[in-house]
């Protein structure tokens, strides 16, 4: 089918306002960036289950989950890499034009790649967490091996191996997992994301 031919229906379906107040929340995109091993899931998880204790509807979108599904067509090469945030970006905008808070957790290497991702879902509602562990505490975590199969040169194009790392110039929140405990990071967190989320009573 021709571009076209193609017609969007934004205009005539019920609005992220509508859904927001439904909800009883704002709707933004907290996208965790980090090496693999840095603890993005961990805290991502401990976010949602804090923020369903206070009433907020939350969704989690996680690398190796959209990886077997949505994007299991994609490999590690740069341009797959970039066609796996775009997409995981144009879901995210789906979501939060739905009024659900969104949390990402991918390690998007690049300044270009969450640059693309921010551009897609709107500066405005983009929250970024920097989980800036070092690579050496990666190391020593990786459950997975997938350090030790990169080190011995078994997966190709691995973040902070063989493909690099472009760490937040300015990231929203910057957590250091190797230092401080969950509870500490989760309650950085939040404090960045309440009163971004919270709506005012009428």
């Amino acid at each position: 089918m021709s571009p076209n031919n193609i017609h969007t229906t934004f205009d005539r379906i019920m609005n992220r306002e509508d859904k927001e107040r439904l909800l009883n929340q704002h709707s933004v995109v907290i996208w965790f960036t980090g090496l693999s091993g840095s603890g993005k899931t961990t805290v991502a998880q401990h976010l949602e289950q804090k923020l369903y204790e206070k009433g907020f509807l939350t969704q989690i979108l996680d690398g190796d989950n959209i990886r077997s599904g949505i994007n299991n067509n994609l490999s590690f090469t740069e341009a797959d890499r970039l066609e796996n945030i775009r997409r995981i970006a144009e879901v995210s905008k789906l979501l939060i034009n739905s009024g659900v808070i969104t949390l990402n957790s991918f390690i998007s290497p690049t300044e270009e790649i969450r640059e693309m991702a921010k551009s897609i879902i709107g500066e405005e509602n983009f929250i970024e967490v920097f989980m800036n562990t070092p690579i050496e505490v990666c190391e020593q975590r990786d459950v997975k091996g997938l350090y030790a199969k990169a080190r011995r040169g078994e997966i190709k194009n691995f973040t902070g191996i063989d493909s690099p790392f472009d760490a937040p110039a300015k990231p929203d929140v910057e957590l250091h997992t190797h230092k401080d405990s969950l509870e500490t990071s989760v309650e950085a967190c939040l404090k960045v994301v309440l009163p971004k989320i919270t709506r005012e009573k009428s």
